[in-house]
């Protein structure tokens, strides 16, 4: 028996040598305060990234929503650019296409010739006038704002030349008319000899 106890004690003693070599190694220690810090600033970082990614979603939604007005204002624009124009062909055929047509220097055989030339710039203004009604109200017509704004955009000047090609033949039938009024009087003057 006294050898089993030598052998227990030399066994106990091998154990806690074995353990304080252990022991002096190091064993981790931990500071529950810096861990508890450490722990608080990862989830207020958690909690920033989070606000920041709802701004920039909600700065990437205003974005799209400042880009459709601006497209609204540009059909605006465009609108009312093409109102204008289409009124200034209305006001030339109203006031200058009667002047011309009732001047006594227009042959009758040109009558029918101008006002078919001026009928002709008319009609194309108005059919452009019920492509941009049907584009502005009709959803049939899958167009993004961009797109309608940049149709608007062509229809506007095509009614800028519309108008500037109705000057150009009001002009001419001005002096032709004048041309002709001059001939007249230089042919029917009296003359003192």
């Amino acid at each position: 028996m006294r050898n089993t106890i030598r052998k227990l004690m030399l066994s106990v003693l091998f154990v806690v040598l074995i353990a304080s070599k252990a022991s002096a190694q190091g064993m981790p220690v931990y500071d529950n305060t810096n861990f508890i810090s450490f722990m608080k600033s990862l989830v207020e970082s958690a909690k920033q990234t989070s606000n920041l990614m709802q701004t920039v979603k909600f700065l990437k939604t205003q974005k799209e929503n400042i880009d459709k007005v601006n497209n609204v204002i540009k059909q605006l624009k465009a609108v009312r650019e093409l109102a204008k124009n289409n009124q200034r062909l209305f006001d030339i055929v109203q006031g200058d296409l009667r002047e011309i047509l009732n001047s006594p220097f227009i042959k009758p055989d040109e009558v029918s010739r101008i006002s078919d030339s001026f009928d002709a710039i008319l009609q194309n203004s108005m059919e452009g006038m019920e492509y941009i009604d049907q584009i502005l109200s009709s959803d049939n017509m899958k167009m993004t704002d961009a797109e309608r704004a940049e149709v608007l955009k062509e229809h506007e000047l095509k009614s800028k030349e519309m108008v500037s090609e109705i000057e150009a033949k009001t002009r001419r039938y001005r002096e032709i008319i004048a041309f002709r009024e001059m001939q007249h009087k230089i042919n029917n003057r009296e003359t003192d000899y």
